[in-house]
């Protein structure tokens, strides 16, 4: 049984051997000083449950393991699961899911690895970047969503996610409209196997929201409505999108107090939420 450094210095050896699949966007974190970052901006405690997506080589859950309660790591490459399921045997306190993040009823899995009824969790991974969205999309809309979020994600994405009132774009609108976001740190790409061709970020999310289908629909047509060109200005987009004569558009963008030359990336997300229900 390894410990400590020689435990990171054998899963290193092992992820070298685990050849990355493309195809799944894999790359495998080497990097010891990282996985303390990652650890450390999610602050876990002893007594948290953690669902890890995509544990990989097990280089991230064998740390989340030495600080939560229980660990439930979702791997869907069955390549993968043997050398998972051996440093991690059903003695331990990480369990080893062969699933599909976004086929999971992640609800279900928590249930089943015990989660006592009403109590939160967190979400720690270095996720496939090609479905970073679409996995962020479903942890933000889950019936009870994460207390939080860390997420190892492209640099770009990662900048773009926690953009600023003024740079913002449909992405940043999204998440930031469900939960607080910050870029906790840059992760070159060197501390990857194998080497990436971009460099990558740390993001933590806290949700401060929950899902409502119909509020939500409403408030996401109006969004995309006014980033359906992001050099016209919102009069203009919403008049063609909602086909309203744009004196109409710039008198309800008036009584609201915006500007009607205003563009879509310069509202902060209260004033998507008050532009929303101007333009039911």
């Amino acid at each position: 049984m390894y410990s400590g450094r020689y435990w990171i210095e054998y899963i290193i050896i092992i992820s070298m051997q685990v050849k990355a699949k493309k195809h799944l966007g894999q790359n495998f974190l080497k990097d010891e000083g990282v996985l303390g970052r990652i650890v450390a901006s999610a602050n876990i405690a002893p007594d948290d449950f953690v669902v890890e997506i995509g544990p990989g080589t097990g280089i991230l859950t064998q740390v989340l393991s030495e600080k939560a309660k229980r660990v439930i790591s979702l791997e869907l490459d069955s390549d993968l699961i043997p050398n998972l399921l051996k440093r991690f045997p059903l003695s331990s306190n990480v369990t080893i899911v062969r699933q599909d993040i976004l086929q999971a009823d992640l609800m279900e899995v928590l249930k089943k690895s015990q989660l006592p009824e009403g109590q939160s969790y967190k979400v720690v991974a270095n996720i496939p970047y090609y479905i970073t969205a679409p996995i962020i999309q479903y942890l933000l809309e889950l019936p009870m969503p994460p207390e939080c979020i860390v997420l190892m994600v492209q640099k770009e994405v990662a900048e773009r996610i926690t953009a600023k009132v003024g740079a913002l774009s449909i992405l940043a609108v999204s998440v930031q409209y469900y939960a607080d976001a910050e870029l906790s740190f840059i992760v070159p790409k060197t501390a990857f196997e194998p080497v990436p061709q971009v460099d990558s970020a740390v993001v933590r999310l806290v949700p401060k929201r929950s899902f409502d289908k119909d509020l939500d629909k409403k408030f996401f047509r109006c969004v995309k409505a006014g980033f359906s060109s992001r050099r016209k200005t919102l009069v203009n987009n919403f008049s063609a999108s909602f086909h309203l004569p744009k004196d109409a558009v710039a008198q309800k963008l008036d009584r609201l107090g915006l500007d009607a030359n205003i563009r879509a990336q310069a509202l902060a997300i209260d004033d998507w939420q008050r532009v929303a229900t101007a333009f039911e």
